[in-house]
């Protein structure tokens, strides 16, 4: 920066402390008012105060899967902090419609924001109220953050309490709604394939009740006394052998089939029974949907508005403004006063 350019500068900062210095009294007189009304506005601002509730999501909806079945894996795990999409899930339900309507038909909150019923656009101002009073955040730690403000301590602590509390019942709701459908589902496959085993068994008592308990080791003892009567010349002997061979030949073939097909229905059976209990106990039992971190209390001191704030950026950008229009009327002053001169 050579010499010309810092005399410059310097010239200018001259400028603009000899340009405050001359117009001092309106500038403080400005200052003076806006502090003034400013105080005013501030005071007249209501008072609110914050509650706030922390949450973490549970890792897991499934009762049956992290506690029942075999296969489970970690991330299955009840006892484990949910990551950052079950928090993203949190805070889906919890800006629900839901959640909200609730929330505002325990508390009154039409009549407690001051909204008019009548109003035409009472449920957009209802949602707008709710919006600036209620706001849900996720944390750094993959947490999710309820706070609230009120005008009544005791309101606001109550409020984010309940809110934290209808999440679970949210989330339960659509979790039971999904699991009750997989019960029915599951249920009448489990149900309609114990009547086809009870009917195998039912079959397979008539056969046995005709002489046929198992044909292979039936077939082979049959053939090898056949073989020993007719050796002996036992006619009457052969005779009866021969009307067992012929009901061995005339059912054996369906006690095989009925048999062979019952083991395999049978695996089939209890396997569609784990299912069905896993999803009776889905549809029937309940699992906390979070961990509650910290709940909310009525706070002591206010939290909006910080007055003093207000005041003092009001004030400053009253000033700012007033420099600027200040600055502004001198530049034309000057323009109009160089154009005389010129003319």
């Amino acid at each position: 920066m050579n010499k010309t350019e810092r005399a410059e500068d310097n010239f200018n900062s001259l400028n603009v402390l000899y340009f405050i210095y001359k117009w001092r009294i309106p500038l403080i007189l400005v200052g003076i008012v806006a502090i003034i009304i400013s105080s005013i506005v501030a005071l007249t601002i209501q008072e609110k105060y914050k509650s706030t509730v922390i949450l973490f999501p549970a890792t897991t909806s499934s009762i049956s899967k992290a506690l029942l079945s075999e296969n489970s894996f970690k991330n299955e795990d009840v006892l484990q902090f949910g990551q950052e999409e079950e928090a993203e899930q949190m805070l889906q339900i919890l800006n629900s419609d839901e959640i909200r309507s609730r929330i505002a038909d325990k508390y009154h909150l039409m009549q407690h924001y001051g909204i008019d019923i009548t109003d035409r656009y009472k449920q957009t101002k209802l949602y707008d109220e709710f919006q600036s009073n209620i706001t849900f955040k996720r944390t750094e730690y993959m947490s999710v953050k309820i706070e609230v403000m009120d005008r009544d301590p005791d309101t606001a602590a109550m409020i984010a309490n309940d809110i934290a509390a209808l999440h679970d019942s949210a989330k339960i709701r659509m979790v039971r709604d999904r699991a009750y459908q997989a019960l029915s589902i599951v249920g009448k496959e489990y149900h309609s394939k114990e009547q086809d085993v009870k009917r195998m068994n039912d079959s397979i008592k008539i056969i046995n009740n005709l002489g046929i308990y198992d044909y292979e080791s039936q077939s082979d003892k049959t053939v090898e006394q056949y073989s020993i009567a007719i050796s002996k010349g036992d006619q009457r002997a052969v005779k009866a052998l021969e009307e067992k061979l012929k009901l061995l030949a005339q059912y054996g073939s369906a006690y095989v089939a009925l048999r062979d097909n019952l083991i395999l229905q049978n695996k089939q059976l209890n396997s569609l029974k784990t299912k069905y209990e896993e999803a009776l106990v889905d549809a029937k039992q309940i699992l906390p949907q979070k961990f509650v971190v910290s709940s909310a209390f009525p706070a002591e001191k206010k939290s909006y508005p910080v007055r003093w704030i207000i005041v003092v950026v009001s004030t400053l950008s009253t000033l700012l403004i007033a420099f600027i229009v200040i600055l502004l009327i001198e530049n034309i002053r000057q323009f109009k006063g160089g154009g005389t001169e010129a003319a």
